[in-house]
Order: C-alpha cells, then structure tokens, then sequence
C-alpha cells in the first residue's frame, strides 16, 4: 500500500508540474555574510552549457574561476545520467537516500529558505522523467520554487573541511608509503629471480556450480568452486585447501573470477558465492521497483552465508563424486571486498558493536564517510550477541572493507589470526584512513599486513562488468585508472599470503615484505605493504596539522567515527 501511494504521489506531482509549464527555478541565490545576496540565473548556466557563451550574468562569476574549472563546470552542466524516474525514486525514498536528501537539503534550501529535501527528491524524479533526462539544468527547471537558495556558507566551510580532510589522506598515504620505503631499503633479495606470484601456477583446474538452498532462512546461494587438477609428481595431491570468496554490495559471484581462477592454479580449492540479499541481482530489482533496499539482517545474513557454504561442502564432500576427498577444511581462508570485507572479519571473530552503533547512528552528523550511511542500518537490528565467528577459517584478506563504526575497535581488536587490510587511496566510499588504515592498528595478531594501492578507488579490484556476468555497471569516472596492475597486486598478495599463513610454508614470507610490493608496484596504482603501524604512530601522523573541525573524533576519548 505504502509503494502505491508513493508512485500515486509522483503520477500527481508529474501532472501537476508538466501541466505548470512556468513553475521551476529560475534563478540561484547566494548569500555571503557580509557582502549580501547575489543571482544567477539558470538560463545563463544553460547557455553556457549549450554553446559555452558567457553572458553578462556569468560573468561575475566565471571571471573568479580558471579555464580548467569552467570547462569542468561545462562538462557537468552538460552531463546527462541515464536513470529512470522509478530508479531515483527507490533510491530517494530508502532510508539511506532520505538521510543523503536532507543533509543535501542543509545546503540546497528552498524560496522560504526551508530545508530543500522534498523539493530536490521531486525534481530529480521529474528530471529523470523528462525527455531531456537528468541533467544539473533539468534538475534546476524541475525544482518547485522561482529561486534556489544555496547555503554558501555552508557550503564553503563544507568544501573547506573536505579539501583539509582529503589533504590530510594524502599526507597519511605519502607518509605510509615513505616508511614502507625505507623497511624496503634493508631487503638484499632478488625478486627477479624468484617465481613470480602474479603469473598463473600448474595446477589446471575446473569450475562445478552449485544451488544451494538455506530451507531455514530462505536463501538460495548460487556458488561457483574451482577445483585443482594435481597428482602429479611436481603438484600435490587433494584435499586441497579451501578459500571463499564474499564480494561487496550490487556485485555478484562474477566480480572475482580472476583471483578464484589465479589461486585454483597455485593448488586452492575457490569457492565464490552470492549474497542474495545484497548482490546485484537484488539491486536490479531493486531499481525496477520490484524489490525494497537491502535489509539490515544483510550484516548478519552474510556471514551466515558462508557458515552455510562450508556446512554444504563439508557434506557435499562425502556425497558428491567430483568434491569427493578434495577439500582440506582444516586449512580454510576467506577474502571479501567492502561489505564482502566486513563478512570476512566477523567470520574472524570480530563482533558487531552495538554500543558505539546505537550511541553514534543516532546523533545528528554529517560524514565524509559515506559508508557509514550503511554501516548504520545495522543499529536497527535486534541487540544480541550474534553468533558469526567460524572457526574453520584460519586466515583472511579483507578489501576496501567497512568497519569503523558497526565493528569499531572493541569488534576488529576481537580477531586472533593473520589479517590482510587492502585500501585504495581514493576510495571515497568506503575511506581508507577510516575503515583500512587505522583499524589495521586496532588488529592484535602479530601476523597482519596493510596494502595501500595509490590511486585506486572502491572499485579498482573488481572485475569490470561485462554483457556476461550481472554485475551493475559503475560510471566511468569512479572506476580511476586501468585496473590490472591492482588484479595482478592481488594475485601475488593473496598467493603469498595464504601459502604463508594458510599452508605454513615459509618460503612465501619473503613476498609479504615492503620490497616485494615496490618490485611489482607500477605507476599511477603505486603498491606500498607494511606489517606494522601502531596506534600512537598513526596519531602522530593525523594529528600533524588537520584542522579541529575535521579530525574524527573516535580519536578523542569518546569515540565517534567519520564524524565532522
């Protein structure tokens, strides 16, 4: 009922703001204490998106920008996004999206000066109905007043913060690497000379596909396992040591194909699963309407999941002729990236804190982090000590995981096996300082590594989509530079690290070193490996000069993190 008075709502507000034809903004008005109000009118940004003409109007505003900017600016105003109106809709009206709408509300304000949340929602719907589609200048025509009222101071100490904030990234990130650096320096071996990680091993291989069924919790788990052909003299024979594959939120079994195939070849059985509840399957529907967001259960189904998976093979292994005898569930690792990296480190005994979740996710804030707009729906979930832990698993590498606030230091600190954290530099949604960097120092087990990629974002380690695979397409813009070198980073790290963790070969030790990475390390994705950082280093580091206003304040007593 409540989904068809939402889509009878925006049938009326379509009719009623096609058939008002005058009715949409005009004009933007800033306000700059102490020097008053000032205009711009949305037909001379729509000129100079059109044809690039700068006319009387702009040119106050265009004279005080650089060339680069205005052809940045010209690139956005012509920009079109390819969204449906029942799209933007799910998404608006999720609680995620609601929460991301009124804090853009803070800065977007309507004619009366009220918060713009409704006024922005029904515009991009109305924008993405148009025939023109989703444009900055369509938005601007759809909004429901004659003038939009920007909170320019707002916005200016907002940008301000964020440009201190991403800065201070940056100087963590230099900083990081130039230790990493100066521990490479000490190493005397010859990685030119030693096999190399990042090409496929001799195992051939094949890939069986299971349906599981979850009958208990109505979930059906298509998993894919990739099995090692050995037995011969140079190649050891089943049961094979076993690693699972999570991936993150809106991907699929698909994403990681090239780092099962990679280890299936070094002599690993891979099995990679799908999350139904939160992969892109879902998400598509999702976006048609047809389903509602991802459920906060998802933080507790997953991990679930895999339990599931490694029970079904466990007894697959005895029944099924082509598993039979072939998998070690003595020697079990996991690696997931973003959400799939969460669901890994609870599988490693680290515990959801509802303490810091129910005390943080209820204050009013904005974040630069905007993973905690997910973390937080799991404050919704019943309070309980969830049983997530599974003792199978010896070993993990979490990517781009998220974790600051619904695991926190007290849940990460919990985990008492070798851990690999991987962080792209810019990742802006799940941010590597916060949800990498200094949880990596909340990890007690000695035996723990941090991979920092340069320049790689939330999406560098993922396989890009193809027309084969139901992976939802990311836009261009947010996927940074060509991948490869971060798959063949991931390749070499997860061989070397499971084959020294998981299979107790020390031989491999000597690739999990600061000189390794700066080996295979290739230029803008700049790779840098450390095995320590303590929590008073990385203080010393953050604290150098970020101003009070946008230091996290999970570093002062009471901890709260991501928050402005």
């Amino acid at each position: 009922m409540k989904k068809f008075l939402r889509y009878l709502g925006l049938g009326l507000l379509s009719t009623f703001f096609t058939a008002t034809p005058g009715l949409g903004a005009e004009r933007i008005s800033f306000f700059y204490p102490p020097f008053g109000e000032f205009y711009l009118s949305v037909d001379s940004l729509e000129t100079f998106a059109k044809v690039g003409k700068i006319d009387q109007d702009f040119s106050f505003y265009a004279s005080r920008a650089t060339p680069q900017q205005l052809a940045q600016l010209r690139d956005l105003l012509q920009q079109r996004f390819n969204v449906t109106p029942t799209l933007v809709s799910q998404v608006t009206y999720s609680p995620v999206g609601e929460q991301v709408m009124e804090q853009l509300g803070e800065l977007l304000l309507t004619e009366s000066r009220k918060n713009g949340f409704y006024a922005i929602r029904a515009s991009l719907i109305l924008a993405a109905a148009d025939q023109n589609g989703l444009t900055v200048v369509n938005l601007l025509r759809k909004f429901p007043s004659n003038t939009i009222r920007v909170n320019f101071t707002q916005g200016l100490s907002i940008v301000d913060d964020l440009s201190q904030l991403l800065k201070k990234k940056d100087e963590v990130f230099a900083s990081l690497q130039k230790e990493a650096i100066a521990e490479a320096a000490n190493s005397t071996i010859e990685f030119s000379k030693q096999p190399d990680l990042r090409s496929p091993g001799k195992f051939h291989w094949q890939k069986k596909t299971f349906e599981l069924n979850d009958v208990s919790r109505d979930r059906r788990l298509p998993v894919d396992v990739y099995l090692p052909e050995g037995g011969s003299q140079s190649q050891p024979e089943a049961p094979f040591p076993l690693v699972v594959i999570s991936h993150g939120l809106a991907s699929d079994r698909s994403s990681f194909v090239y780092l099962a195939e990679h280890l299936a070849s070094y002599g690993f059985a891979v099995a990679v699963l799908e999350h139904p509840g939160s992969n892109a399957k879902r998400f598509q529907q999702y976006f048609a309407g047809l389903a509602g967001p991802p459920e906060p259960a998802e933080f507790i189904n997953r991990p679930l999941d895999i339990k599931y998976l490694l029970d079904e093979l466990q007894r697959l292994e005895k029944s099924d002729p082509t598993l039979q005898g072939k998998l070690n569930f003595q020697q079990v690792g996991a690696i997931g990236q973003s959400f799939g990296g969460y669901t890994v480190l609870t599988l490693a005994g680290a515990n959801i804190n509802f303490n810091q979740l129910r005390r943080d996710c209820n204050a009013n804030y904005s974040s630069f982090n905007l993973s905690l707009l997910l973390q937080c729906e799991a404050s919704k979930l019943p309070i309980k000590n969830y049983d997530l832990k599974d003792d199978r698993i010896k070993a993990i590498i979490a990517i781009n995981p998220i974790d600051s606030l619904i695991l926190g230091q007290a849940g990460v600190g919990q985990i008492k096996m070798p851990v690999m954290l991987v962080a792209g530099s810019q990742d802006i949604f799940a941010p590597p300082v916060f949800e990498q960097i200094r949880p990596f120092t909340w990890l007690s087990d000695p035996n723990k590594y941090l991979a920092l990629i340069e320049n790689a974002t939330h999406f560098s380690a993922i396989a890009e989509p193809t027309s084969q695979n139901g992976a939802l397409p990311v836009p261009r813009a947010l996927l940074g530079p060509d991948s490869a070198p971060v798959y063949s980073y991931l390749k070499a790290l997860s061989v070397a690290f499971l084959e020294t963790h998981l299979l107790n070969h020390p031989e491999y030790r000597s690739y999990l070193q600061p000189s390794y990475a700066i080996f295979i390390s290739k230029e803008p994705l700049n790779l840098s490996l450390l095995q320590s950082l303590s929590a008073d280093q990385f203080n010393q580091i953050w604290n150098g000069s970020i101003p009070q206003s946008v230091k996290p304040s999970n570093l002062q007593p009471t901890p709260t993190p991501g928050h402005l």
